[in-house]
């Protein structure tokens, strides 16, 4: 349970790092301060079920682009994992939005990043 909550506050600390550096990554919920975090946990839990559901399958799928790029796909990958976030964002009305694949793309490399920093911080126990 531990990890799980670890992983959210991860995913949420690297997608507000990502509404903060990118103007075309937002989060349009004007009210109040605790609105707007409790946005940001729904849109990190939907990030992470997308993770933990779509992605595994999509990098199967993929696995030759992966060999033959040598991995840079997984850019690709977590671009589209983003703009796949910001469609079901969008259906479960949560204003979280995407502008197109050139940002998600950056967003997702600034995700990855942050992400990767956060759980390295972060305690890790099951």
């Amino acid at each position: 349970m531990t990890n799980f909550v670890v992983k959210t506050l991860a995913n949420a600390a690297a997608l507000a790092v990502a509404i903060w550096l990118l103007s075309g990554i937002t989060l349009d919920d004007g009210s109040s301060t605790g609105r707007r975090a409790l946005t940001l946990i729904l849109v990190a839990l939907v990030f992470g079920l997308v993770n933990l559901l779509v992605k595994p399958l999509v990098k199967l799928l993929s696995l030759p682009l992966f060999i033959l790029t040598l991995g840079l796909f997984t850019l690709v990958v977590n671009a589209l994992m983003l703009l796949l976030t910001s469609w079901l964002a969008s259906k479960l009305d949560l204003s979280f939005h995407v502008d197109g694949f050139w940002t998600a793309l950056l967003g997702g490399l600034i995700i990855s990043v942050v992400s990767w920093a956060m759980n390295m911080v972060l305690p890790d126990k099951n």
